[in-house]
């Protein structure tokens, strides 16, 4: 390891294009790099149990609230903006009649299908201020 060298600023920068599956799975895909996930591979993986301990690699995120949007980075900061302005909040923040919480989280496993968020607990992918505000209505009713 002495001879390594971290890669430089353009190589970083060049991961998020040449690493990027955006549209991987066809345009209206909602569950990402989860679609990596097969009935082999998980067949494969139970293959691997010793001891039946399962651990959690969640991150614990407490009570669900009605809505959590998350920020798969690099993103279009706007789409933030947007969730943010709509219910006048800002980042871990609670609308005062507790449905809606706005919370960065850092991997929803849909970086793919990116900007994503959860809708009580139920994956929504490639959001638009369109989309957003059809979230925001159903979380009003």
């Amino acid at each position: 390891m002495a001879d390594w060298k971290p890669p430089t600023q353009d190589r970083v920068e060049g991961y998020f294009k040449e690493l990027n599956n955006w549209g991987r799975w066809g345009h209206d895909d909602q569950r990402g790099t989860a679609n990596l996930i097969t009935a082999a591979k998980r067949a494969q993986a139970s293959s691997l149990v010793r001891t039946g301990r399962t651990v959690s690699l969640a991150r614990d995120i407490g009570p669900q609230p009605a809505i959590m949007y998350n920020v798969t980075f690099p993103s279009s900061r706007e789409r933030a903006d947007v969730v943010l302005d709509r219910f006048d909040l800002d980042w871990g923040e609670t609308t005062p009649d507790g449905r809606v919480t706005v919370e960065a989280i850092y991997c929803l496993g849909l970086c793919a299908c990116a900007p994503s968020a959860l809708l009580d607990g139920e994956p929504m992918a490639r959001l638009t201020p369109q989309s957003i505000d059809e979230i925001a209505r159903q979380v009003d009713r």
